[in-house]
């Protein structure tokens, strides 16, 4: 099968998309299919600083894997003074698709989320008659639609016409199919996945186990929406009661100055450390460094990065939130509180770091159901069976029938959006 997978975000920009893309094409090219990867990528200053910017580096793509790296100009015209332009962004990314279909027929369109590269990807079918299928992913879900009336628009659309949509977990599903008026079973979850070759315990140490000091973990994106700001608040309780531990925060994001200030604001120099960007086959050595794994986040579509804190062996304190409760349950295999209670997440990591039994326990539980539920084998013969499932209900070279705007533009487009001014939030 021939397919052309349409990423919004692959490195070196540090992302969950990114990790989540590369262990997906590896997988496609181990199971026989030609793949090309089309990735957006930002080549600006302000771009890179947020994420990491710059094309894909070819030795980061998978054996077998064609990569054809398209700028966001239309994103970057920030830089400029302008509001984004997504809908050249879409254009652009719609007419690359169109030009390989023209060279090589392709089987399978997949855009890793839903806007603008999920747009863009719907419009390369209808023109081509090449069945699609759209992978929502996080902000997409969460985010996009909530903006304005142009993506509200526009995302709506995807989540109507496209032929397959891949959700990562049945809360997020839910969420979305509840925001945007949708039936939930348009959507098809196949759960999020990790290497667990790659990430795994220690060798010379067992799940759970506990250092002196405690060490927390924090690897992900460097985002007030992530919770990161809750976490420093709680580490700051638990240290004015008393307790001896480190803070370890791993990652990149727009908001690594905010979280820097703010931790100097509440004199934890010496207890927070900020390690910056970490490259994907680096996060192991990070996640093996820490004691417990902390994810305060507001919201997910499904977390990669608990997954990877299970499968090192960490017990996991996260919240009780759309995309967490599909992977973590509370008391079972990881401690869960409210979202945005610093109070609550201070006293369940107290729990954990006094209570060995409950820590081993639910590290080890943990363990042992990454590895036989969420592993990459699994999830990717799932998407295999959604492709079979597309091509056989429209074959390559069948078109809808219907005739649709189809140039990446809206009649009219929203500039006060606030995704024209931080198009790297979206």
């Amino acid at each position: 099968m021939r397919i052309c997978f349409v990423s919004r975000r692959y490195w070196p920009a540090v992302s969950g998309m990114s990790a989540y893309a590369e262990n997906l094409l590896r997988a496609l090219t181990a199971a026989g299919h030609e793949v090309t990867l089309v990735s957006q990528y930002r080549g600006d200053r302000q771009g890179s600083a947020v994420y990491g910017g710059g094309p894909p580096p070819p030795e980061r793509v998978p054996d077998g894997v064609r990569l054809v790296a398209l700028e966001s100009r239309g994103e970057q015209a920030v830089g400029d003074g302008m509001p984004a332009d997504f809908e050249a962004d879409v254009a652009a990314l719609r007419d690359t698709v169109a030009g390989l279909h023209a060279r090589e027929p392709l089987d399978v369109l997949h855009a890793q989320y839903g806007y603008p590269t999920g747009l863009a990807v719907l419009e390369a079918s209808e023109r081509l008659g090449v069945p699609a299928v759209v992978s929502i992913q996080g902000g997409d879900g969460h985010w996009v639609g909530t903006c304005c009336t142009t993506h509200r628009t526009a995302i709506r659309r995807v989540l109507r016409d496209a032929p397959a949509l891949l959700i990562g977990s049945s809360s997020f599903r839910d969420a979305v199919a509840a925001r945007h008026h949708m039936a939930a079973e348009r959507f098809t979850v196949v759960p999020g996945a990790t290497d667990t070759d790659l990430f795994s315990p220690a060798p010379e140490r067992r799940p759970g186990a506990l250092g002196d000091p405690p060490v927390l973990i924090y690897h992900g994106r460097i985002d007030v929406r992530k919770g990161v700001l809750d976490l420093l608040e709680a580490v700051r309780l638990l240290h004015a009661g008393g307790r001896r531990l480190r803070l370890r925060f791993s990652g990149t994001g727009p908001d690594l100055d905010r979280l820097a200030h703010r931790a100097r604001q509440l004199g934890l120099a010496g207890t927070v450390e900020i390690l910056g960007p970490t490259g994907y086959h680096d996060a192991p050595a990070v996640y093996r460094t820490g004691d417990v794994f902390v994810s305060p986040t507001w919201a997910e579509g499904f977390s990669n990065t608990i997954l990877e804190a299970m499968a090192s062996g960490l017990p996991v304190v996260s919240t009780d939130v759309v995309g967490v409760v599909d992977c973590v349950r509370d008391g079972f295999n990881g401690l869960l509180v409210p979202p945005r209670d610093p109070h609550a997440l201070a006293e369940a990591v107290g729990r954990m770091v006094d209570d060995a039994p409950l820590r081993d326990r639910l590290a080890r539980t943990a363990l042992r159901q990454v590895r036989t539920r969420w592993s990459w084998p699994v999830a990717a013969a799932r998407i295999c069976g959604v492709y079979e499932e597309v091509r056989a209900a429209r074959p390559a070279g069948t078109t809808t029938g219907e005739t649709r705007a189809g140039d990446g533009t809206a009649s009219v487009v929203d500039l006060s959006c606030r995704f024209r001014r931080e198009p790297h939030l979206l």
